[in-house]
């Protein structure tokens, strides 16, 4: 599937890509409206109905991803609350050795994410995937949404890279279009984002299921 030997750089999310997207589903769509249907005496479906309102409102957005929007927007401590639930936190499957392989072929392995610093960190403590990266850049950092093609032009400035020679691993379909706008040459969709939801079909992008797919030619 890939010419590894036409990739210096590899660019990688990490919320549904490296680690399982069912630890922030959950939050959001279980943990959260509980906790809030809690603070504010509501019913759960109404507490669950009022953050979708919200959140679907800012989708794409900085905003959408930023915990210390979101706890003065509900009046809750959201980085606080990640940290209740996270025994969820998990890589995906085949992720550690895919980070180690990508290593020893001395490819440079950068993350990209959209997330929060304060959750970053916090992943990144309880899964230690650092050790396996060369640079960490957040989009709070840089200003802009990895959906928004100026991530890209700042990314550029902050870590130099050759959109030919890079290849960018990703869920969103929205932000491997803006990837894809900006000329990097090599793209891969993750199938299955959350390991308690359904593979989808994909057909915008090359995609792979898990990164075991590709291991067999390092």
């Amino acid at each position: 599937m890939l010419d590894w030997s036409r990739i210096d750089t590899v660019l990688l999310d990490m919320d549904g890509t490296l680690l399982d997207l069912h630890y922030d589903n959950h939050f959001w769509m279980e943990h959260l409206p509980l906790r809030y249907a809690e603070a504010n005496d509501i019913s759960v479906p109404e507490a669950r109905e009022l953050v979708i309102r919200m959140t679907d409102a800012l989708r794409g957005t900085l905003d959408w991803y930023c915990l210390r929007y979101w706890s003065d927007a509900l009046k809750m401590d959201i980085a606080a609350m990640y940290r209740e639930i996270e025994d969820r936190i998990a890589l995906r499957p085949h992720t550690d050795n895919f980070l180690r392989s990508l290593r020893q072929m001395n490819k440079r392995a950068l993350l990209v994410t959209n997330a929060h610093p304060d959750g970053l960190s916090h992943k990144l403590e309880v899964t230690g995937i650092d050790q396996w990266l060369d640079e960490i850049i957040s989009s709070h950092d840089l200003g802009h949404a990895k959906e928004s093609v100026l991530f890209w032009h700042s990314l550029q400035e902050r870590q130099p890279f050759d959109p030919e020679r890079t290849l960018f691993v990703d869920d969103n379909l929205h932000v491997l279009g803006a990837a894809r706008d900006y000329g990097i040459a090599h793209l891969l969709c993750i199938r299955q984002p959350d390991s308690k939801h359904p593979a989808r079909e994909i057909s915008e992008f090359p995609a792979i299921h898990d990164f075991d797919e590709i291991l067999g030619v390092l």
